[in-house]
């Protein structure tokens, strides 16, 4: 039987400013803390606690590769350790005149229906309640930022 998914919870993250590396062997390396926010749905409710953050990188090709670390804390108090990592393969923002402008438009910015983001949340949390976060592959469909310092990301459990 072929997996299905399952919507599981929506994460509203709140950032900070994003700290430039500058181009490294990687590419356009950025790490953008994570201030706060919440996990809402029918799985899990919870607190993005601040202290984490996202170490990305914008790779030549234009593909950007996602990787944060953080903490939520659930309603009743115990403690997830996230671990997100995905890939964004039209994040580049091209000028106009670049082979491939017609894809993003004049504005140079990759328009929301040709967006595409997913990402492998991965949880750690003690046995419990929650222990079911340990135990399932998840799916994140990372959603086209549309509020300045802010992601939201829609997590599915894989069936």
């Amino acid at each position: 039987m072929a997996p299905t998914l399952e919507f599981a919870f929506r994460l509203e993250v709140d950032l900070a400013e994003a700290l430039d590396f500058g181009n490294t062997p990687a590419g356009d390396r950025r790490f953008i803390p994570i201030n706060g926010g919440r996990a809402e749905g029918p799985k899990l409710n919870a607190t993005i606690l601040p202290g984490g953050g996202d170490w990305n990188v914008l790779r030549e090709d234009g593909v950007g590769h996602v990787f944060a670390k953080y903490t939520i804390k659930s309603d009743d108090g115990v403690l997830i350790s996230v671990t997100n990592e995905g890939w964004i393969p039209k994040f580049r923002k091209r000028s106009p005149g670049d082979p491939e402008d017609g894809a993003e438009g004049k504005s140079g910015m990759v328009p929301e229906e040709k967006w595409y983001a997913r990402t492998n949340p991965r949880f750690e949390v003690q046995d419990g309640p929650h222990n079911w976060l340990n135990r399932t592959l998840f799916v994140g469909e990372l959603h086209k930022p549309e509020i300045p310092f802010h992601v939201t990301i829609d997590v599915y459990s894989v069936e």
